[in-house]
């Protein structure tokens, strides 16, 4: 290394070995490479700096997503036969001059009709770590560098990407009737959007909002189900965000079930069904005899739990409400910012 320059960052010394394994035939195509888990244990690295490794592998088409096998070794692309040359021809007569029409003028690439749902579908398909500018210039059509002209970063990618997802739910004008209906409502609708898109809790923030306009109708939406019951404004939005977090970190542990599955290529039945699964949980009988005696299914059960912990959140916010002056028993929102 020449004197004064600096080293590459840890992401890219990584991204650099497993590249040379590719090149010399040690990784073939369609072997599977470290998972982001297994690069951050092996070289000692935070998840994201893993991440960041993995996505310059993916960005350089070395290696793709494979639904139930992780990542693998991408095949390399055949090369275009060269096509025959072609006998000469006779030169052919003149035709007709004709009106000259325009060249169409290029679409704006930022702006591509499809650009988010390009984005979304990738991402739906492949995880969030495979949209890229460069996977999704080459899914349009056009040049990478050119969706720089309305998306100046990849963050911008995502917020859009996230805000796009969100207005898929219609929200209604007034919804079912009283306080508790209404936030279990909007709390199963974004965990149903969660399921459809697994990527999307990890692109929402809490504490620094991206201020995107359909994930702002939502908190207005919970807020005015939250009028009438005389609470003021801080507590109504604590509560927002309580029903936004509950649906997102449901959805959250489902993303990360799957993704654990892709790596391994194992559903939850048959892990838990492995030899040394079962050991250990004959060795922990002695130790936690109260939770062996819980069957796999309840811990298995994602969508149980998700239902169980709202339902036990809107009981103490129904307690609350009932130890409040004039507290609201009945769940029922009238009057005030319905």
């Amino acid at each position: 290394m020449a004197a004064g320059q600096r080293p590459d960052p840890p992401y890219r010394t990584i991204a650099a070995e497993i590249r040379s394994r590719i090149e010399s035939g040690e990784l073939k195509p369609g072997d599977r490479v470290p998972s982001i888990r297994q690069i951050a244990q092996r070289w000692g690295v935070a998840v994201a700096t893993a991440t960041r490794a993995a996505a310059v592998l993916r960005e350089e088409g070395l290696v793709e997503a494979r639904v139930g096998a992780g990542t693998v070794v991408s095949a390399p692309s055949a090369p275009s036969a060269p096509s025959a040359p072609s006998a000469p021809s006779a030169p052919s007569a003149p035709s007709a001059p004709g009106p000259r029409r325009p060249p169409r003028p290029p679409a704006e690439p930022g702006k591509h009709p499809r650009l988010l749902e390009a984005a979304i579908a990738i991402a739906d398909a492949e995880g969030i770590d495979a949209v890229s500018i460069r996977r999704l210039g080459a899914h349009l059509g056009v040049r990478p560098m050119s969706l720089y002209q309305s998306i100046a970063s990849k963050e911008e990618l995502l917020t859009r990407m996230a805000d796009h997802a969100f207005g898929e739910i219609t929200l209604p004008e007034d919804g079912p009737e009283g306080w508790r209906a209404k936030l279990e409502f909007i709390a199963r609708a974004e965990r149903e959007l969660c399921r459809r898109h697994p990527w999307l809790p990890a692109t929402v923030s809490f504490t620094r909002p991206s201020f995107a306009p359909n994930m702002m109708a939502h908190t207005e939406w919970v807020l005015g189900a939250l009028g009438g019951l005389g609470l003021p404004m801080e507590i109504r939005m604590r509560e927002a965000l309580t029903i936004h977090m509950i649906a997102l970190a449901a959805g959250n542990s489902v993303t990360a079930e799957e993704d654990t599955e892709n790596e391994t290529g194992m559903s939850l039945e048959r892990w838990n069904a492995t030899p040394h699964v079962r050991e250990r949980k004959m060795l922990n009988r002695a130790r936690f005899p109260l939770a062996a005696q819980v069957s796999p299914g309840v811990v298995g059960d994602l969508e149980a739990l998700f239902e169980y912990g709202l339902a036990r959140h809107l009981d103490g916010f129904a307690a609350m409400l009932a130890d409040r002056p004039n507290g609201h028993r009945t769940g029922t929102a009238t009057g005030e910012d319905r």
